[in-house]
């Protein structure tokens, strides 16, 4: 019963608030603008969170003597499979319930996580915790690109959703870079000794201090408000989850080539997620060497990939190109494919780095769009659950089910740890490529969805 009362709550708290904004302009800009900059804020701890412990991981393996195989369940699924199944069913929550709300409560849940996981003394333990990780982080990404569609017009909403995801940059960046530079300092001072666990390893030590600062982060996300939620016509049936797949099922061709170009383009996260090991095993790279160049790497790389990508945008807008956002999609991936390819075939770790950067800026122009396309062609009603699933895809297959992969083909097909470089090289050249062709088979659809949009709403005097 208690369940029943909160779904209806949620339910009319979620239709009072569509109610409200079908009759109100949008909040005055200057408050999408913090609300970006706390979400951007949050999404760099979530994404803090999830990627410290690829640069770690090699550190783990030696300490708990896994196999491949057995990293990649830490690295992908252990984080991966539960936000899907935690993700899935909360998603209807999304578009009925106050999203800050939900925000608070995940980022207090995976931070809590994130640290215990500083405390793990076993490798089940470990992975019980980045299983929790996983649960408070479900709710993180479908609630922050809902809030800012009711923020921001569609014409401005690829410019915000560039903002967000700073935060992404920053998090990979500061993953590597914070962590690197903590191993060196570990290095060199020695670990603390707490009581009831007594002296943590290295990468102990680095888990708890990126896990804890997050707990200010759900303090600050109590300061964002809510904004009216604002909907445009769609018959769109009420049934959770099942309802939104129903809506795209009847817009295929709209939605077919972003999720399974999505996907495609996903299994190819397995060589991000191993590159920490692959530049120690091919290059004789220290992690703390690895992370601190990375890092730095990273962060200008994919900085100067957003802001190309946000300018980009904005110069195909002005020449009255609706389907600007995913013409950008379609060039990066185009001009990614080579750079990924090279990387794993350098001779040395420097030109490796190289590619790697080229790799970083494009995908900073590609990452952002992804979403911002999906956002502009979902109806309000049902923008969480298919933020959602869409996530879904990218978390279980890009960081779930594409780490096993990488790690199986390295044990499996060549046998040999220091032949990671060929199974990143096969992943490139496989998936990539067809992503980008089904990418291509969904852009006439896409801009005649938007076409339409923009009509019935030109119709309608808003």
């Amino acid at each position: 019963m208690g369940g029943m009362r909160m779904a209806t709550l949620a339910e009319t708290e979620g239709d009072a608030q569509a109610q409200v904004g079908a009759a109100q302009p949008y909040p005055p800009e200057r408050q999408g603008w913090y609300a970006v900059g706390i979400l951007a804020l949050t999404t760099t701890f979530a994404t803090l969170d999830q990627s410290i412990l690829g640069l770690l991981i090699q550190q783990i393996i030696d300490d708990f003597s896994l196999t491949d195989t057995q990293a990649s369940l830490l690295l992908g699924p252990a984080f991966a499979f539960v936000y899907a199944l935690v993700g899935i069913p909360l998603s209807p929550l999304i578009d009925r319930w106050v999203r800050t709300r939900l925000l608070v409560i995940g980022v207090t849940v995976w931070s809590l996580a994130t640290a215990a996981c500083g405390l793990a003394m076993n490798f089940v333990q470990l992975l019980l915790m980045r299983m929790l990780v996983g649960a408070g982080e479900a709710v993180n990404s479908p609630s922050a690109y809902s809030i800012l569609s009711d923020y921001f017009p569609r014409e401005k909403l690829p410019k915000a959703v560039y903002g967000m995801q700073v935060g992404a940059v920053a998090g990979n960046g500061l993953a590597l870079l914070l962590g690197g530079a903590m191993i060196y300092i570990i290095g060199s001072i020695g670990t603390p000794t707490l009581p009831f666990v007594g002296e943590l390893r290295p990468w102990q030590t680095v888990l708890l201090a990126v896990g804890l600062p997050g707990l200010l982060i759900a303090l600050l996300l109590t300061t964002l408000k809510e904004p009216p939620r604002r909907t445009f016509k769609a018959q769109v049936s009420q049934v959770p989850v099942l309802g939104a797949i129903r809506y795209m099922g009847l817009h295929l061709a709209v939605f077919g080539p972003l999720f399974i170009g999505l996907a495609l383009g996903a299994l190819d996260a397995g060589g991000r997620a191993w590159a920490a090991p692959f530049f120690q095993r091919t290059y004789g790279w220290e992690a703390s060497t690895y992370g601190i160049v990375a890092g730095v790497v990273a962060i200008i790389a994919m900085l100067g990939g957003l802001l190309t990508g946000v300018k980009w945008v904005d110069y195909l807008q002005a020449r009255g190109l609706v389907d600007a956002p995913f013409r950008v999609i379609v060039y990066t991936r185009a001009l990614n494919i080579p750079f990924a390819i090279a990387m794993p075939l350098m001779p040395t770790g420097e030109l490796a780095m190289a590619c790697f950067a080229a790799y970083f800026v494009l995908v900073g122009m590609t990452g952002p769009m992804l979403n911002a396309v999906l956002l502009i062609v979902t109806p309000n009603q049902i923008r969480g659950q298919v933020m959602a699933l869409y996530l879904f895809i990218f978390i279980v297959i890009g960081q779930g089910l594409a780490p096993v992969i990488t790690g199986a083909t390295t044990d499996y097909l060549f046998t040999s740890p220091e032949d990671l470089r060929w199974s990143i090289l096969l992943l490139h050249a496989i998936f990539l490529p067809a992503a980008l062709l089904v990418t291509l088979i969904g852009w006439k659809p896409y801009r005649e969805e938007v076409e339409r949009l923009a009509a019935e709403e030109a119709a309608d005097g808003r």
